[in-house]
C-alpha cells in the first residue's frame, strides 16, 4: 500500500476569533489568577448563557468549514460577523460597541506579523513530522485515505468545547503540536474512520 496521505492545515480567522472571545470571557472571572491572551480591562457584555451559546456557535461554525477550503471561513469572519455578536453578546448599544473593539482589535492582531503568520509558521517542521508519523500510522493500520485530512489551528485551548476529531476534519491548538504530540498521530488517527 503506497502512501495516498494528503494533509491540509489552515488558520481558521472564524474559530480563532472564537478562542479570542473565550479568553476574553474567561478573564472577566474575578477568581482567575492566569490570564490568557488577550487581556482586556474592561468588562463584556455577555450574555447569560454565554457558555451554551459558545458552544452550539463553535459546533456550528466548525461544521460549516470541516469541508471548506477557506472562504466559507472568510464569509463567516467577514460578512457574518453580525453572528458572533448576536449569539455571545447581550443587544444593546453599548454592547455592540465593545463588540467591535473586541472585533477589531482580534482583526488587527490575527492580519499582523505576531498574528496569523506567528501561529502558521510555528509549526512547520513538527507538521512535516506529524506527516510522516501518520502516514506510517495509517500504512500499519491498513486505512487508506479516502480524502485529504484537514487540520484547522487555534491560537490557544479551547476550554469551553472540547474540540474532537471528526471526519477528515481536527482542530488543533498549536501547543499540541509540543506538549501532547505522542497523542496526536492516534488522535487524528481516528479521523479516518
Amino acid at each position: 500500500m503506497e502512501n495516498t496521505l494528503l494533509m491540509r492545515r489552515d488558520t481558521s480567522f472564524a474559530l480563532n476569533f472564537l478562542i479570542y472571545i473565550q479568553n476574553v470571557y474567561l478573564n472577566q472571572n474575578p477568581d482567575k489568577k492566569d490570564f490568557k491572551f488577550p487581556y482586556l480591562s474592561i468588562r463584556m457584555p455577555f450574555k447569560e448563557d454565554f457558555e451554551l451559546r459558545y458552544i452550539e456557535l463553535w459546533n456550528d461554525v466548525s461544521q460549516k468549514i470541516s469541508g471548506d477550503n477557506g472562504s466559507r471561513d472568510l464569509k463567516i469572519f467577514y460578512k457574518e460577523k453580525e453572528l458572533f455578536y448576536q449569539h455571545l453578546f447581550e443587544d444593546n448599544r453599548d454592547s455592540q460597541t465593545k463588540f467591535n473593539e473586541v472585533y477589531k482589535s482580534f482583526q488587527v492582531w490575527w492580519d499582523s506579523f505576531a498574528g496569523r503568520f506567528s501561529v502558521e509558521r510555528s509549526i512547520d517542521e513538527t507538521t512535516h513530522n506529524l506527516y510522516l508519523d501518520l502516514a506510517n500510522f495509517l500504512k500499519e493500520s491498513g486505512v487508506e485515505p479516502k480524502k485529504p485530512l484537514k487540520i484547522s489551528l487555534i491560537y490557544d485551548e479551547c476550554l469551553l468545547v472540547n474540540p474532537d476529531v471528526s471526519s477528515y476534519f481536527a482542530v488543533l491548538p498549536t501547543k499540541d503540536f509540543y506538549i501532547k504530540y505522542k497523542e496526536l498521530v492516534p488522535k487524528l488517527g481516528g479521523c479516518f474512520y
